[in-house]
């Protein structure tokens, strides 16, 4: 009498085992490269929105800019020029998808800020400031930018960025 054997031999477990980590071996550096560009362009994105955010505040509040990012974050009703509720809670805490974001206000001229930059003596109305985006890990994990009131965002893929560093395409 025959018996039916049922299942997979340990032979062509190990040839699936091994097909499986190939694949794997493949697709996660494609996958670490596509989550820095995501994070790389949300930096670009955000630094955008606190150029525009801060124009608005300028414009809105006529104090000139605002002196933290958490003045352009908020949800007073109505705004205020110190909740103005123009950025989101993630930005306005300085970290957001996997960058941090240094703000200082009245920096002249504007300098890299390895995230340590003190602000310069304030004026009562802010005329100047800068942002900087710093991967959090380091340079391994995507570019540094940077943006002041020129609204020009530039880019450094070693080091913190600053004003004289090349500015972004678009």
């Amino acid at each position: 009498m025959r018996t039916s054997r049922r299942g997979f031999s340990l032979i062509e477990l190990l040839i699936v085992v091994a097909i499986i980590l190939i694949v794997a071996a493949i697709a996660i550096p494609d996958l670490l490269k596509s989550r820095n560009a995501a994070n790389q362009a949300s930096a670009v994105g955000s630094l955008r929105i606190l150029i525009s955010a801060e124009a608005s505040y300028n414009s809105t509040y006529t104090l000139g800019y605002s002196s933290t990012l958490a003045q352009l974050d908020g949800n007073a009703n109505p705004s205020t020029s110190d909740s103005a509720g123009l950025i989101d809670n993630n930005l306005g805490s300085g970290t957001k998808s996997g960058y941090n974001f240094y703000y200082v206000p009245c920096v002249t001229p504007g300098v890299p800020n390895p995230g340590n930059l003190a602000p310069g003596p304030c004026p009562a109305k802010i005329d100047v400031f800068q942002v900087s985006a710093n991967p959090i890990n380091g340079a391994a994990n995507g570019n540094y930018y940077f943006t002041d009131t020129s609204g020009i965002i530039r880019q450094n893929n070693a080091t913190p960025a600053g004003p004289a560093d090349t500015p972004i395409a678009g």
